[in-house]
């Protein structure tokens, strides 16, 4: 089986910014991200051929970083109407038949995370998808069996492409972005550091805690400003581990299945999708699935 592991929180996000007239539901509540964020699985499903499906959301924006970290992403200026279609989303998802993980306190990535950590080495298992084009989840790469699949630009990063679109190989992603920092979430890097010279560096030390203290013992080609990396490394080399910290994704978020089989989807409940439907003003959606739990597909 192939397992497909969706970030819902993203596809949420990018369904409800996408430059077209919003949706509305019920009383005329904006349901464009849980509109785009259905139509996202039922193409996964119906025309990439999905069989195994785990879809994580941020339930609550924050998480056990905001406590390590004061500066990490909130929900503070989140518009509301966004916020109030997450519940909704994950409704919907279960109402489609599928998996999903709510996030509290750990966030969607890690839900991600702890499924690849799972699953992946199960013999049953042939591959496993990760299906975000988020940089923070190219770390869980392993070889050609882990893979990131960017589904909207139809493009499949394996190590080799990990290293090709970000210059260091998966397991060093998080010493990458503690170094550059990454804006989403709310963390800065070091300053001096970019991505080529964070590449370059790792390229040849792989980690934080191998690069040489002194510059001089630096074997790095063709990097510019060596002194004055190392320098700002050394000063800030508390906040680069905790940066470090922030970026690696953890892979013990209470995820209730035990086995990947547990992920197959069987068909959306009819009547659990067309009561959802109603619900929150949805007709448009009532008779979308294409394979109905207990009856056979259809094209």
């Amino acid at each position: 089986m192939q397992i497909h592991l969706v970030d819902a929180t993203y596809e949420l996000f990018r369904a409800h910014y996408a430059p077209r007239p919003p949706v509305r539901g019920r009383d005329g509540i904006v349901l464009s991200g849980v509109a785009g964020l259905v139509w996202q699985l039922l193409t996964l499903l119906r025309d990439e051929g999905a069989t195994h499906v785990g879809c994580a959301t941020d339930h609550v924006i924050e998480s056990w970083r905001n406590e390590a970290y004061a500066g990490y992403k909130t929900s503070a200026g989140m518009p509301p109407e966004l916020l109030a279609q997450f519940p909704i989303a994950e409704e919907a998802i279960r109402a489609l038949g599928l998996v999903c993980w709510p996030m509290v306190e750990w966030e969607a990535d890690d839900a991600l995370a702890t499924a690849c950590r799972r699953w992946s080495g199960d013999q049953a298992v042939e591959r496993v998808l990760i299906c975000t084009p988020d940089k923070d989840m190219a770390q869980l790469v392993r070889g050609e069996r882990v893979v990131l699949l960017d589904r909207r630009r139809r493009i499949t990063y394996d190590e080799p492409a990990v290293v090709g679109k970000w210059g260091v190989p998966p397991v060093s992603i998080p010493d990458w972005l503690a170094l550059v920092g990454d804006a989403a979430d709310g963390y800065p890097g070091i300053p001096g550091w970019g991505a080529k010279s964070a590449a370059a560096v790792l390229a040849v030390y792989g980690a934080l805690d191998r690069i040489p203290r002194h510059v001089s013992e630096w074997q790095v080609p063709g990097l510019r400003n060596a002194p004055f990396l190392a320098a700002s490394l050394e000063e800030n080399e508390g906040d680069v581990r905790l940066y470090r910290e922030l970026a690696r994704l953890r892979t013990d978020a209470p995820l209730p299945e035990r086995t990947p089989a547990e992920l197959e989807w069987r068909g959306a409940p009819r009547r659990e999708w067309q009561a959802f439907c109603r619900r929150w003003g949805l007709e448009r959606l009532l008779e979308r699935p294409h394979r109905w739990l207990g009856a056979a597909a259809t094209g």
